[in-house]
């Protein structure tokens, strides 16, 4: 169940993330920056998840997919 609960949740934070990002991209690359900004932000934000539930970890993963974004664009894109 956590993983499905990951999934969906992180499919849904990086939808928003590459929304709020002004990134186009397909499904399959908005779920795996979600799920990995999701996984990011849990680590990071492990603190706001304890006090606010699983609305801080749905702030945490987009937190974590905009990073992912900004080090995309930053590192990865201008190759």
């Amino acid at each position: 169940m956590p993983v499905l609960l990951l999934i969906i949740i992180g499919t849904a934070a990086g939808f928003i993330a590459t929304r709020l990002m002004k990134l186009e991209t397909d499904v399959i690359t908005t779920m795996a920056i979600g799920i990995f900004g999701a996984l990011i932000g849990g680590l990071i934000l492990r603190v706001l998840m304890v006090l606010t539930g699983w609305l801080g970890g749905f702030v945490g993963a987009v937190l974590g997919a905009m990073l992912l974004i900004w080090l995309y664009r930053t590192y990865v894109k201008k190759r």
